[in-house]
């Protein structure tokens, strides 16, 4: 079984990915864990396969997809297929992920993120972090969890990689300046932290996906 995008939100309600691995369209993931909580959902990758189902990601994953079960008999053809249509291989959607839209509509999350911020360049302090939002360090973990899949900490960490994108995009400050700006000694941890996490050199990503 396969599906992609939306699709996977109709292959879920099926049961048929309860306890299994699998993605979505990245901006729906918030919805999507809400409503099937027993899915174990990565929407950083573009492809999910786990035993004889397989999942994809946002709207043109599909095409990832078709490619996918294609190489799997044959990867010279899927290769051949990949060049006529001039697709590069995209294995995450983790570029994407960062800003989750469906997160605003949680008035706790957008108070921990408004607090988040304005002090990336501070550091990260769970007990003040929910002391600013008026909750306790417990519900908004849970809450963070229950909505976004991550710890209060790796989203801290999402934001300072969003702002640190955003700034390799737009200006030509240094990686040693920006890394500064989201509260990192130096630009060897940005640059580590970068690829990590997006798959993608600091070179690369000043080039505005070109």
């Amino acid at each position: 079984m396969a599906a992609a995008c939306t699709g996977t939100f109709m292959l879920a309600a099926s049961g048929s990915l309860d306890g299994r691995r699998a993605t979505t369209t990245w901006w729906l993931a918030p919805f999507f864990r809400q409503l099937h909580p027993h899915v174990h959902l990565d929407e950083s990758r573009m492809l999910v396969p786990d035993d004889n189902v397989v999942t994809a990601g946002a709207a043109l994953a599909h095409l990832d997809l078709a490619l996918w079960i294609l190489r799997r008999h044959s990867p010279s053809m899927a290769g051949l297929v990949a060049h006529y249509l001039m697709m590069d291989e995209r294995p995450s959607q983790a570029v994407y992920v960062i800003s989750d839209h469906l997160a605003h509509s949680d008035p706790m999350i957008e108070r921990f993120e408004r607090w988040a911020r304005g002090r990336l360049s501070k550091g990260f302090s769970l007990m003040e972090a929910a002391r600013a939002i008026g909750a306790s360090e417990r519900t908004l973990a849970r809450r963070l969890e229950r909505v976004l899949g991550k710890t209060p900490l790796s989203y801290f960490q999402d934001l300072r990689i969003e702002h640190a994108l955003h700034r390799l995009r737009t200006g030509t400050a240094s990686v040693d300046a920006i890394a500064a700006e989201v509260g990192y000694a130096d630009g060897v941890t940005l640059r580590a932290l970068l690829r990590r996490k997006l798959g993608r050199g600091v070179r690369e990503l000043r080039r505005h996906d070109d």
